[in-house]
């Protein structure tokens, strides 16, 4: 593993002016790959996420796996002195990120315009709730009203519950990816033209995106996608299935040839030829009879068992994972997951980078910033100004 001195990124300017989880996983994208991230917090409280459980030691865990190797330093925005300091980062940056509503980013002159008048090539990136455009505007939100409004809680569940949340931050790292491929293509554009960018992105709209098919699907036949729990509608058989020893599975059947293999493992040949499950449109329409059959063939076997029979006859199976199976899985310990040494938390491992390079074998993680604790650092790294401007920009 490596410091990022080495990596696709290293020398990238990244000011992080943001907190919570979108724009910040953003960074950590970025971060992943080499760049300098510098985080701008509030003096005393700092992110938001510092706070979020669970806690170990007096630290926050979903805070640190976000923000291991970025560098804090404290800026009271809703000060001169503060927007002063952060426009001064925004000057050397090369990247620029935010996450304010955008009545906040104009009362600070922290918008694109502001930020490329005095750095022409800078590329700045906006994470809000609805976007920067459209009535919803100056609108908040969060992950939770992203789930709601982008049409994902209505799908997510069973026909007898209510729509439902997503348990995680499904919607705050998805718009959290898309910043980061945002910023990758407008850093390309530069590359070509020399020019900065704005990348705007609503917390909503990558998840839409990725639920898309259910506007498609009503805007040409007006039918409503309705909640079905672990079918899709739009294969089959596709499903989670609990074996004898208590574990549970999934199988997928997307594809004539898997599932006419499926077939032949769970004792239905013929059922290929049927009519009734020829075809995927009319195994949708008789799903039922499927699930059945696999509930039941699954349930007869231990669940090592049956992976095995499943994926020695190339059907797309898989185990369903807790934490601790993936801990212990020696493919995931091999390609996924990165050993953490940090001295705030101790030993531990978490998924490393979304995507692999050749060329680079991954940052090593080491600690998440204190708040402030690169204040001083990254003033005399990025600004031309004498020990005693430090000392007054330091203030926050």
């Amino acid at each position: 593993m490596s410091d990022g001195s080495d990596g696709p990124l290293a020398r990238l300017r990244v000011l992080e002016v943001a907190g919570n989880m979108a724009a910040p996983f953003a960074g950590c994208v970025l971060r992943d790959f080499g760049a300098d991230v510098v985080k701008i917090e509030e003096p005393q409280k700092g992110d938001n996420a510092r706070s979020w459980t669970p806690i170990k030691e007096g630290h926050s865990l979903p805070f640190a796996r976000l923000n291991f190797n970025k560098k804090s330093v404290v800026a009271d925005l809703h000060t001169e002195h503060g927007q002063r300091l952060v426009k001064l980062l925004a000057q050397r940056a090369d990247v620029v990120i935010t996450a304010f509503r955008p009545t906040a980013l104009e009362s600070w002159a922290l918008r694109y315009r502001d930020l490329v008048a005095a750095n022409p090539s800078v590329v700045v990136a906006n994470v809000t709730g609805y976007g920067l455009t459209g009535p919803y505007r100056n609108r908040p939100g969060f992950g939770s009203t992203a789930d709601a409004v982008s049409g994902f809680a209505n799908i997510n569940g069973w026909p007898e519950t209510p729509p439902t949340l997503a348990h995680f931050g499904l919607a705050d790292l998805t718009a959290g990816l898309a910043t980061a491929i945002g910023i990758m293509m407008a850093l390309f554009r530069r590359s070509q033209t020399g020019e900065g960018d704005e990348v705007d992105v609503a917390l909503y709209e990558p998840l839409m995106v990725l639920v898309g098919d259910i506007i498609l699907n009503y805007t040409t036949t007006g039918v409503i996608r309705k909640r079905s729990g672990n079918s899709q509608r739009t294969s089959s058989p596709v499903g989670v299935y609990q074996a004898s020893d208590g574990g549970w599975l999934t199988v997928s059947g997307s594809g004539q040839g898997i599932v006419g293999r499926l077939f032949q493992v769970i004792g239905h040949p013929e059922a290929i030829q049927d009519p009734r499950y020829s075809t995927n449109e009319a195994r949708v329409a008789h799903d039922a009879d499927l699930q059945r059959w696999i509930t039941d063939w699954v349930a007869g076997r231990t669940r090592a068992d049956a992976l095995a029979m499943l994926t020695d006859n190339g059907i797309v199976a898989g185990p369903v994972n807790t934490a601790a199976d993936i801990v212990m899985d020696p493919h995931f310990l091999e390609r996924t997951l990165v050993r953490v040494k940090s001295t705030l938390l101790g030993e531990a491992l978490m998924p490393g980078a979304v995507a692999h390079l050749r060329s680079f074998a991954g940052l090593s993680y080491t600690d998440p910033p204190a708040l402030g604790e690169h204040t001083a650092a990254v003033l005399r790294e990025w600004l031309d100004v004498s020990e005693e401007e430090i000392g007054v920009l330091a203030r926050g």
